[in-house]
């Protein structure tokens, strides 16, 4: 069986990540007092059923980091084998979702969100350095998130805390606010002015081809691949587990659906990585 602390940042998905470990099989409990993790966890690996089981533990219980650490040091003792899994999103993302929600931070009551979000992020630190398993939900639909657990704890796939997310974009609608890298490949020939192309997009293969048969288009992705591939294991070290590549021209339709799509495949050999294409203008 399968023991698992599921824990985070207030915002980042918990109660979503509850849900799904329960659709898939885990008994879920969320927010037991700390005091009884230990029995909680004895009775579940001494049950007959011996069935998955999820902890859901946060700082809305008002503990101390001492009395985290004491209660794991107590699994430990028992030879209890858990794993932590720690769902994290960067304060932009918790900040927009606690306005959307209209909800109050549990350590802002009297203060702003931001605030409340930095104390819980210093509070919280020691657990994600301790996780087995980090996931970045700022970038991530439901489905996302829903996909990765499933990976993780339904279909024995390795995790890759490193997910990078290439993302096709029109200049004329705006940089995507999250993106680490941008590119402009404005400088390629646009199908828009060939009257065959215009309507399609760089998803459809005549397109795709038009682009890429550029003689600089080669070129640039092999310039481009090999930065990506020098950059990902140095932000790794860093700590850094997301990763946003954008990718633009004019309009967001031709040129940088293209040229994404054709980065992602060069990078679908990373095996270290988890990967996603995107096109946000479309």
């Amino acid at each position: 069986m399968k023991f698992v602390i599921l824990t985070g940042m207030s915002g980042a998905g918990k109660s979503t990540a509850l849900n799904v470990l329960e659709d898939i099989g885990f008994f879920c409990v969320d927010n037991l007092p700390l005091e009884l993790l230990d029995k909680f966890a004895e009775l579940s690996f001494s049950g007959e059923k011996n069935a998955n089981v999820a902890l859901g533990i946060d700082i809305r219980s008002e503990w101390k980091r001492e009395d985290v650490e004491e209660a794991l040091e107590l699994l430990a003792d028992k030879k209890i084998n858990y794993e932590i899994l720690f769902l994290d999103a960067d304060d932009r993302t918790l900040v927009k979702r606690y306005k959307e929600t209209r909800r109050i931070h549990p350590l802002s009551r009297t203060g702003r969100i931001d605030e409340g979000i930095a104390m819980e992020r210093a509070e919280m630190k020691f657990l994600r350095d301790r996780a087995n398993y980090v996931i970045d939900t700022s970038g991530l639909l439901t489905r996302n998130l829903t996909e990765e657990i499933r990976k993780i704890y339904l279909d024995n796939q390795s995790f890759k805390n490193m997910f990078v997310n290439i993302m096709s974009f029109g200049f004329k609608h705006g940089i995507p606010t999250d993106s680490d890298l941008v590119f402009d490949v404005r400088f390629l020939p646009n199908p828009f002015y060939v009257e065959e192309l215009k309507t399609l997009t760089g998803n459809d293969e005549a397109v795709y081809n038009y682009v890429l048969d550029d003689e600089f288009a080669g070129e640039f992705l092999d310039k481009l691949e090999d930065m990506v591939r020098f950059l990902i294991p140095r932000y790794i070290k860093e700590g850094r587990n997301r990763l946003c590549i954008a990718v633009g021209c004019t309009g967001g339709q031709h040129r940088s659906v293209a040229m994404a799509n054709a980065l992602y495949k060069r990078m679908l050999s990373m095996s270290d990585i988890g990967l996603k294409v995107e096109h946000r203008d479309i």
